[in-house]
This record gives C-alpha cells, sequence and structure tokens, in this order.
C-alpha cells in the first residue's frame, strides 16, 4: 500500500467529533462511527438527553445505544497505524537538494537509500554492479554486525540467528552455517508448507463451526420439541387424573346416595315395627295389672303372639360400611413408584443427549473427574469371598461365610457384584492382588445359580472381563479371547462411556497405559463385577482429590434396597 493510499485509508477512519483516527471505536445503531470517549461525552452533555442523536445524521433513538468496541474497525486502524509507520517515505541520500526525493532502493554496501535518479550507477557502472539493493528501508543498519560492523549474510543454524563472515571465525566456530539466502529460501518454503496446513486447519474448523452451529440449531429444536411433547403428555396425564378423580368422587357419592336411601328407608320401617311393638308391650302391661280374671283370658290371647320380624342387622360388626378401607393410598403409592421409575429412565435419556462427543481422558486428573465411588453387593458375593473395608474389598477365602441365601448370590462362580448401576461416563480402579482375578462388568440379569458359561463373567453376552491367571492376561467378551501383553502394574483403572459404548482398561502407575477397548452397544446398565480365586484378593480404591478441583461424579448410580436378611 502506498503512503498516499495509506494516509487516505487513516482519514476515512477518523472520528467526526475530534477528527483524529479512531481510538477504542465504537459503532452505534444507524451505522456511523465514533471514539469511545467521545460519543460518551457527546451523550453526556447536560443539554443531551432522550431522544440520543447521532452528530452526523442527526438519528435519533429513544433509549441510549449500549456501546461495544467494534474489533473489525480496531484491527483494521491498528493495520494502517502499521503500514504508515511501515510505508513512511524514505528520503534519498544522494539528493542535495532541501527537499529531497523519495528513496525507492538502500543499498546494503553503501549504507545508504537511493532515489530512481542516483540509484542509475547501481545499474550501469561495474563498480556497483556486485551491490545487494533492497526496499528502501530506514532500519538498513540492522543488516550489519554490531561487533564487527560487516553484513550479515551468514546464518548460524546452531544459534538460529544472522552473523558476519568474521563472527564464524569469532563465536561461530565449528557450527552449521549457510547463507542467509539460502536460509530465507528455506525458510519460505517452510512457511509455505506451514500455510497450507495452516489453511487446512482453519478449513477443517470452519467446517466444524458449521456443523457445531447446525447441530445446536438442531439441539435446541429437538429440545423445544420435546418440551411441548412433555407439555402435552403431563396435561393429557393431568387431565386423565382430574377425571378418573372426578369418576371416583362420582361413584363415592352415588354409593353414598345409594346406601343412605337404604338406610333411610330401613329406619322407616324399624319406626314402624317399634310403633307396633311398643303398642303391644303397653296391651301386656294393661293386662298384667287387671283383676278381672275372665277379661284377662280373653284378650290374652291375642297378645300373646308377637308380630313376626325379620333380624335386626349387627351393623357394629361390618367393615365395609366405612369408605376408609378404599386402596386410595395404594393407588398413590403405585402410581408414584410408576411414576419415579419412568422419570428416572427419561432423566438418564435426557443426561445422555450432548451436542458434541466429549473424547476419551489422556492423563489420570482427567480420568478421575469421572471418579464413581463403588461399594460390593454381600447379596452377590459367593460365600468363598470375603467381604471387608466397608464392602470395599474382597477376598477368596479357604472356608464359606455365613451369607444367607439370596436369589441374586453367585454359589458356582467366585463373584461379586457392586450394587451401582452405571450410565454416562465412569472412572474407578481397583487394587488387584495374587494370581487369579477377574475386573469386569455386566448386566444385572446376568445368571449367578450353577456353573455354566451363562454365570461364568466374559463367557456369554452379558459380560465383559479383563483377567489375570498365572502370568497370563486376556480380555474375554462371549468366550472371545483376546490376549494382553504382561501388565506393569496390579492397579486397574476402568473407564466407561456408556452412551458412546467405550469400555476401556487401563494398567494404571505413574502413567495410564491401556491395555483393552471395547466399542459396542450397552442397552442396559452395567454392574462393576469382580472374581475373586484362591490366595487373591481385590479392592475399589476410594474417591481421591485431583489438584484441577473438586471431582465431578458423572456416574448415576441404581441403588439396590433389598438388605440382607
Amino acid at each position: 500500500m502506498s503512503e498516499s493510499a495509506a494516509s487516505q485509508c487513516v482519514d476515512q477512519f477518523s472520528c467526526p467529533v475530534c477528527l483524529d483516527p479512531l481510538k477504542e471505536p465504537v459503532t452505534i445503531p444507524c451505522g456511523h462511527s465514533y471514539c469511545m470517549s467521545c460519543i460518551t461525552d457527546w451523550w453526556g452533555q447536560k443539554e443531551q438527553g432522550p431522544p440520543y442523536r447521532c452528530p452526523q445524521c442527526r438519528k435519533s433513538f429513544s433509549q441510549r445505544p449500549l456501546l461495544k468496541k467494534n474489533t473489525l474497525i480496531a484491527e483494521m486502524m491498528e493495520t494502517l497505524q502499521k503500514t504508515s509507520l511501515q510505508t513512511a517515505a524514505v528520503e534519498c541520500d544522494g539528493c542535495t537538494t532541501t527537499v529531497k526525493n523519495r528513496a525507492v532502493k538502500s543499498c546494503l554496501q553503501c549504507l545508504a537509500s537511493f532515489c530512481q535518479t542516483h540509484l542509475q550507477p547501481h545499474y550501469q557502472s561495474p563498480a556497483f554492479m556486485k551491490h545487494k539493493l533492497v526496499e528502501a528501508s530506514r532500519h538498513i543498519q540492522e543488516n550489519f554486525c554490531l561487533s564487527h560492523g560487516k553484513l550479515l549474510e551468514i546464518y548460524c543454524q546452531d544459534d538460529r540467528q544472522c552473523i558476519c563472515c568474521l563472527c564464524v571465525t569469532d563465536n561461530h566456530k565449528k557450527h552449521n552455517v549457510v547463507s542467509v539466502d539460502s536460509e530465507w529460501t528455506s525458510k519460505k518454503k517452510e512457511l509455505q508448507k506451514m500455510k497450507v496446513s495452516c489453511q487446512k486447519l482453519i478449513q477443517e474448523r470452519e467446517r466444524g463451526q458449521r456443523e457445531l452451529s447446525e447441530a445446536v440449531k438442531s439441539f435446541k429444536s429437538s429440545a423445544l420439541e420435546t418440551m411441548q411433547d412433555i407439555e402435552k403428555v403431563f396435561t393429557e396425564l393431568i387431565c386423565s387424573l382430574e377425571k378418573k378423580r372426578s369418576e371416583i368422587k362420582e361413584q363415592i357419592r352415588a354409593q353414598e346416595k345409594t346406601e343412605i336411601d337404604r338406610a333411610e328407608e330401613l329406619l322407616k320401617h324399624l319406626d314402624q315395627e317399634l310403633t307396633e311393638l311398643r303398642k303391644r308391650q303397653a296391651e301386656i302391661d294393661k293386662l298384667l295389672i287387671t283383676d278381672d280374671q275372665v277379661n284377662f283370658l280373653k284378650s290374652c290371647q291375642s297378645v300373646c303372639v308377637l308380630p313376626t320380624f325379620e333380624d335386626v342387622p349387627s351393623f357394629t360388626q361390618h367393615t365395609h360400611l366405612s369408605f376408609k378401607d378404599v386402596s386410595i393410598s395404594a393407588f398413590k403409592e403405585i402410581l408414584e413408584d410408576g411414576c419415579q421409575q419412568q422419570t428416572g429412565r427419561i432423566s438418564r435419556e435426557v443426561s445422555n443427549v450432548h451436542v458434541a462427543q466429549t473424547p476419551e481422558p489422556k492423563t489420570p486428573n482427567k480420568f478421575w473427574q469421572y471418579f464413581c465411588d463403588l461399594n460390593l453387593d454381600p447379596n452377590t458375593a459367593h460365600k468363598k469371598l470375603i467381604l471387608s473395608e466397608e464392602n470395599r474389598k474382597a477376598t477368596h477365602s479357604v472356608e464359606d461365610q455365613q451369607y444367607p441365601d439370596h436369589p441374586e448370590r453367585f454359589d458356582g462362580y467366585w463373584n461379586v457384584l457392586c450394587r451401582e448401576g452405571l450410565y454416562d461416563r465412569c472412572y474407578w480402579e481397583v487394587e488387584c492382588s495374587g494370581n487369579e482375578w477377574a475386573v469386569a462388568v455386566c448386566f444385572k440379569g446376568i445368571a449367578c445359580k450353577g456353573k455354566s458359561d451363562d454365570c461364568r463373567l466374559g463367557f456369554n453376552k452379558e459380560s465383559w472381563r479383563l483377567s489375570l491367571d498365572q502370568q497370563n492376561v486376556d480380555f474375554i467378551h462371549d468366550k472371545a479371547q483376546v490376549s494382553i501383553p504382561a501388565i506393569c502394574s496390579s492397579r486397574i483403572g476402568v473407564y466407561l462411556d456408556h452412551r458412546a459404548g467405550t469400555l476401556s482398561f487401563y494398567s494404571v502407575s505413574d502413567t495410564m497405559t491401556l491395555l483393552h477397548r471395547v466399542q459396542t452397544t450397552f442397552t442396559e446398565p452395567l454392574y462393576p463385577a469382580f472374581g475373586v480365586s484362591t490366595g487373591s484378593s481385590v479392592r475399589i480404591i476410594q474417591q481421591k482429590r485431583v489438584q484441577t478441583g473438586k471431582i465431578n461424579q458423572k456416574c448415576h448410580k441404581k441403588k439396590r434396597n433389598q438388605k440382607m436378611k
């Protein structure tokens, strides 16, 4: 860009208030730009109140516009200022007049800059033919060695600096050196390659931006649609419950009226019977006090026979006379239990919805962000296993433990499950000792009775197992076996990304060494499981704190409410 062009651009980006180049530029709604301080002071004047006006076009605004720095104009101003400095005219050292011409080239040998006229000897005279010409610059002295005053025409690759010919024999003996031209050409090629790589990265990220924007748009749309569905379903559910409530209340009122009417009819009938019986009792009392024997005997025949009545029911013994026994509370419990189960399922599904998939952690601290606190389930432990350390350690025992019978207890293989069913991203570590142990995960429905493959961890479709058998380390799933090189640590880390279908086993020491990774689809929550053979034990590592901050426990737990009797 020429000096005049740069000057014109700077003039175009001048503040209309102070007439200086824009400083911290802001653009107001009408499109005009000002210095932040200038427009703030302008609108801050006493006479300048609502409506606020643009100093140029006088467009008014009912509310004072919010001012934000225009980063695009700010960057352009910074570029223009740099260009203006770089393109500032370099005067010709050969001109002797008061007004010197502008230099077009600088000579590194003459240490001077020349205009087109005074530059001609460098093109015509053999004495100047070998002089090196560069673009006119005010900083020509920077091309010379400060120590020797010689031209910096050599590049030291060891020290990564430009040097002169005397520096080679002085401070850079035996260093790898090349000419500045050669290094310049080489570096330009490297930068060209880097530019291509940079452009490729830019394109990838721009594509990522577009895809992410579309994903966010779709994400918001699906969230809105789902919330509308939820609103509709819950409204219909509430209406249905309201209708059922009205129907039950109406039924109670109808039953109440029917039974009250029947009771009133029965009361009327009982009242008639009482009237007749009291009348008969009065006649009997009258006969009992008369001394007229003949009249007594005549009248006795008519009162000696009581009228026939049905037995009076015993109302106090009939439990069906109260609505209190109608099982409304049982209905409430069943409804709440079903609602809790379904809302829990929905909550798990909602928590598994993500805009972008988070990559698997690489460092120990990153893994521990997904730490999951686990506890062994005593109801599943084989009787040969001793549980200790608050149900965090399982040790093989020669003698049977006095565990009560339980439908979920393993009785064929020396296994034990954890209480927690895991979703989403979870990580846990286990310290293993001995020569025979297994670290696994499985579905809740894995068989536990007998010694068939359905009960054996890793030998069915419902379990995934990493195990040590003497010196052999293997990963087993559905009887398919993968041999793994010997592990260097007794600590095993397990990382689960349930939604992504990723299950990874690591050998943990100062670093994380991947032993095996599974990529599949998990249709149910996974339960950590362990197999412990003779002379071996496994211990679940407790939660630890990492320097990066509080651990974010990401696994959802599904506790079992059944306790050992």
